[in-house]
Formats: structure tokens, C-alpha cells, sequence
């Protein structure tokens, strides 16, 4: 039998770190180094020499992380079935070569004049709900090219957006993320980065829904401090964050799940999908849990859509 891995504090689809973040500092995969020498890269090199970075930043991670590698394997053949060694080995290097390219994509973006182009799906959803002086729920996953689709929103409605992302594990690496996010978006996107419990947090998003701004959120990933909302995904258990449906709940707003497929060099698909509305039934639990459930439908949706863009590095089914 495998021996299990101590718990880590980190976020449950997050990578597992430990000891060796603590040993190679910056230069942890998680460190900032990474994300620096990444934009650099892309920053110098002509648009087809983006190939090169790509190449040999998966090939690199291919051959040395391997609990994401044994993550990404044991996560997929939840969706797509069991395999041989070698159809494993390609499912893991194409899932790395995805989440290169988005990153790289995202990179580029900011640091040279090149840009994704995003075609869009169930825009009528999207013109309805900004049509209304209500609030709501933006619901998103780590799927994609959803960096990208996380600063759509302040580009497209007439109102105020509030992205909600996770603390990063390493201080200096959020750091440099908060600088992208302010060179992608304008005066009208607040970023709020969410750590342990933070019922400020909470109440300044509730009235932002209550003044009919938007709030945008991860669902996929619950929070370390954070009590999972139990439910099933892809037919097994799974736990989701509370927070999309508790604060919807509460705000009487609606939940738009939204996700961001890479479909191409520079060329992404954002869908839309239909609106997940939450009745106040006086049973606060039963009620989050109901959405939880609708939520894990829209994550399957999206992870069968794409199954080598779902970036979950940490194995959610452990043997």
C-alpha cells in the first residue's frame, strides 16, 4: 500500500508542498522565480519562439515533479478511464503542454502587444443579467485559460467586478500576480486575495452584490480553513467551497458559471453558461449543499469538454 502523505495546509486541489518548498525557496515550483523567468521569456522572444519556452518549461516539470505527474494521471483516469504506462505518460505531458500555453498566453498579454482572441458563447445569458440591476455570482475553475476569462468581466459590464482569487504559497509570487492583474484590468476590477477565514471579506462582498456589482470566484477549490461542502464529482465524493452558494444565498442573487477553453495559438472560447439560482428554504446547510451539487454538474461539464485543461494538481482520490 502507498504510505499516505501528511496533510498540508495548502488548498486541497492545490500541489503538495512541504519540505522541499522550504529547501528551494524561490526556486520552489510554487516560488516566484518561475513566474519572473516565464514572463521574461515570453516578453523577449518573437511570438514563435513562445514554442521554445513552452517546450522546455513542460518537458523540464515533465521529468521532475512527480507527485503533480502522479496527481494529473491518477485525476484523469477518473475521467477518461484506465490506461497503459505509456497512453499515462502522454496524458500527463499534454496536461503540463495545456497549462503552459495558457500561462504563456497570459504572459503575453501583459508583457507584449499580443492578445487572445475569445470568441463567446451564451452572450444573450451574459447581456441579460448586466441588463438588470441585480448582482451576482460569477462562478469559474481552474479549467482553461482562466486567468484570462477572470478579467473579462470588468471589460464587458458597465459595473464594478470584485475577483476573488486565493492566496498564492509563496508572498513574493502574489506579488508579482496582483501586478499582473492591475496591468490586465482597469479601475473598475477590485481584487481581493482570500486566505484564512475573513468574515470582512464576506460582508464587503455581500454588499457589493447588494449594490448590484458582481463578485467572481473559484468553485472548485475550498479554501485550507475552509470547511468543504461535501458532494460528488465525475461520480465520486468531492468537497467544493461553500462560498459561491452561501453568498448567493444570502445576496437573493443568481450563480453564472463561466469557463475558458484554449482552443488555439492565442485563441480562446469563453462559455456561458445558464444562470443556477439557490431558493431561500429557511435550511441554510441544505440549500448550499443543493447548489454545491449544481455547481459539481457545470465543473463535470467543463472538465469532460476539456479533460487535459483541468489543472488539479493534487490528487483528489487518493487509492
Amino acid at each position: 500500500m502507498r504510505r499516505k502523505t501528511p496533510q498540508s495546509t495548502a488548498a486541497p486541489h492545490a500541489p503538495r508542498t512541504g519540505r522541499m518548498r522550504r529547501l528551494l525557496g524561490d526556486f520552489h515550483v510554487t516560488g516566484v522565480f518561475w513566474f519572473r523567468i516565464h514572463l521574461f521569456g515570453v516578453s523577449i522572444l518573437p511570438k514563435p519562439g513562445v514554442t521554445v519556452i513552452v517546450t522546455l518549461f513542460t518537458t523540464f516539470f515533465f521529468f521532475t515533479l512527480f507527485n503533480i505527474r502522479r496527481a494529473i494521471a491518477a485525476n484523469l483516469s477518473v475521467v477518461l478511464g484506465p490506461c497503459g504506462w505509456w497512453r499515462r505518460q502522454a496524458r500527463i505531458y499534454r496536461t503540463m503542454w495545456e497549462f503552459a500555453w495558457c500561462l504563456s498566453e497570459r504572459y503575453e498579454t501583459v508583457g507584449t502587444d499580443r492578445r487572445v482572441a475569445c470568441d463567446v458563447e451564451g452572450k444573450e445569458i451574459w447581456d441579460r443579467l448586466v441588463s438588470s440591476e441585480r448582482g451576482f455570482v460569477m462562478v469559474t475553475a481552474h479549467i482553461g485559460n482562466w486567468e484570462i476569462g477572470s478579467a473579462l468581466p470588468s471589460k464587458q459590464a458597465s459595473r464594478r467586478v470584485h475577483l476573488v482569487r486565493e492566496m498564492e504559497l509563496d508572498p513574493k509570487a502574489q506579488e508579482f500576480i496582483a501586478g499582473i492583474i492591475r496591468k490586465q484590468s482597469d479601475e473598475d476590477l477590485v481584487v481581493h486575495f482570500a486566505g484564512q477565514r475573513d468574515p470582512a471579506l464576506g460582508l464587503e462582498l455581500l454588499s457589493a452584490l447588494r449594490r448590484g456589482e458582481i463578485v467572481a470566484l473559484q468553485g472548485d477549490r475550498p479554501r485550507a480553513s475552509e470547511r468543504p461542502v461535501p458532494t460528488t464529482l465525475l461520480g465520486r465524493p468531492v468537497g467544493l467551497p461553500a462560498g459561491p452558494a452561501a453568498l448567493a444565498r444570502a445576496g437573493g442573487v443568481p450563480i453564472l458559471p463561466v469557463f475558458v477553453f484554449r482552443e488555439g495559438r492565442l485563441r480562446s472560447r469563453l462559455v456561458l453558461r445558464e444562470t443556477i439560482d439557490i431558493p431561500d428554504t429557511g435550511h441554510a446547510r441544505a440549500d448550499i449543499q443543493a447548489a454545491a451539487g449544481l455547481i459539481a454538474e457545470q465543473l463535470e461539464w467543463a472538465i469532460r469538454q476539456r479533460p487535459h485543461q483541468w489543472f488539479c494538481f493534487r490528487e483528489l482520490w487518493p487509492e
